[in-house]
């Protein structure tokens, strides 16, 4: 699978931008697909994941309830749509798969081993 990220941009704070992520490659019911993101000087972590069979979603409790996670299956696509932003979601934001053997297998904040390019999400206050 190949992922590529886009829809990074520079926005005022309370603002809102779409990431996507398009993949390729192959059927996706096998995957889950996720969001992360590094701010300069700190460790990438997880912002969002959802199971490609079934959308079903997890969130990270900063973002919760102010970012959703989705998918067009006919699209083949992937998206973040952060609204509310603050300057701390300032970061590369980068998307990622990881394949499951079961289409219902439980989602995880980790595992995620397939990684696309990063995209610059950047917040003015």
């Amino acid at each position: 699978v190949q992922l590529q990220a886009s829809g990074g941009g520079l926005v005022q704070a309370g603002g809102s931008l779409r990431l996507s992520c398009a993949a390729s490659g192959q059927n996706f019911n096998h995957y889950h697909m996720g969001w992360f993101r590094q701010a300069p000087g700190k460790d990438r972590e997880f912002v969002a994941s959802i199971r490609w069979y079934d959308g079903d979603t997890i969130y990270a409790e900063s973002v919760k309830d102010r970012f959703t996670i989705s998918r067009d299956t006919t699209k083949n696509t992937a998206y973040l749509q952060m609204n509310s932003l603050k300057s701390e979601d300032t970061a590369v934001y980068y998307c990622a798969a990881r394949f499951t053997s079961s289409m219902r297998a439980s989602l995880s904040r980790t595992g995620f081993n397939k990684w696309g390019q990063g995209t610059q999400v950047t917040v003015s206050s």
